[in-house]
């Protein structure tokens, strides 16, 4: 098994999954338990548009998966709060309109369909160095943040209209968080792919709320899934030649299977 790391786009894939086995789960604790995981599939459809048009345009598909991303969850927080549509209307507009627009965007792009591929559906074996360096960066920003206002948005997660009251700037902590979350999509996007990001995001955190714990608790067992998930599911795509989104995701759904028993019924919380 160590044979995997003599080869150099393994380690480079193996530091990567777990930079971002570490921090998807971070953010998806937040948004499961505020009902946002919706959020967390419009976003990867959103940097799907923006890797199409890098590809396109001839520049850094992350960079520009990045831009549109937190573009577009900008927003999206700004239509809900208008209050002009309904949340969920929100996430199916930009949801819509990013498949559209990705559409056309490879159509006029036919050449570079073999390289989306791996957008899609995560390689280890593309991963460079660069990609590494702003999974790290973005991981950086994504952590930082969270320790700095984490009780605040826990508060916040839990009773918003009581951290209005308290004098909390509610509206600015949920634009960043919405941030936060476009920074962690476009960060797994090399490893998991845009088509099974919000996996990553979502399914370790609902895999841990089936143990009944806290919400510190809670969050440790969503990182304790989500990391034996991305090592486990990339062992196996290097072994048996798969890609690695799909052979993670399957070790995440395998896990929550097995957690399932032990669960309530799906309106039940963590105490804070």
């Amino acid at each position: 098994m160590l044979d995997l790391f003599r080869y150099g786009f393994a380690v480079r894939g193996m530091e990567a999954g777990v930079v971002v086995a570490l921090v998807a789960p971070l953010i998806g604790t937040f948004l499961v338990l505020r009902r946002y995981s919706l959020i967390a599939d419009t976003l990867a459809n959103v940097s799907l548009a923006g890797i199409t048009l890098g590809l396109l345009l001839g520049i850094n598909p992350i960079l520009a998966a990045l831009v549109t991303t937190t573009v577009a969850s900008l927003g999206i927080e700004k239509l809900r709060l208008s209050k002009r549509i309904y949340g969920e209307s929100s996430l199916a507009l930009f949801c819509s309109g990013s498949l559209a627009l990705a559409t056309i965007l490879l159509s006029v792009g036919r050449g570079f369909n073999t390289n989306l591929f791996n957008y899609l559906f995560g390689s280890i074996v593309t991963v460079t160095r660069k990609d590494i360096d702003t999974i790290l960066i973005l991981a950086a920003v994504v952590m930082g943040a969270l320790a700095l206002f984490y009780k605040e948005l826990v508060y916040i997660t839990f009773d918003e209209e009581s951290a209005q009251v308290s004098g909390l700037p509610v509206r600015w902590l949920n634009m960043l968080l919405i941030v936060l979350s476009a920074l962690t999509i476009t960060l797994s996007i090399p490893i998991i792919g845009v088509l099974l990001i919000a996996a990553l995001v979502v399914i370790p955190v609902v895999a841990a709320l089936q143990l009944r714990r806290g919400f510190a608790a809670t969050l440790f067992w969503a990182e304790a899934i989500s990391l034996f998930s991305v090592v486990t599911g990339m062992l196996a795509s290097f072994y048996l030649n798969l890609s690695s989104g799909g052979t993670i995701v399957l070790v995440m759904l395998g896990v929550f299977l097995v957690l399932l028993p032990f669960g309530k019924s799906s309106g039940d919380q963590p105490a804070a």
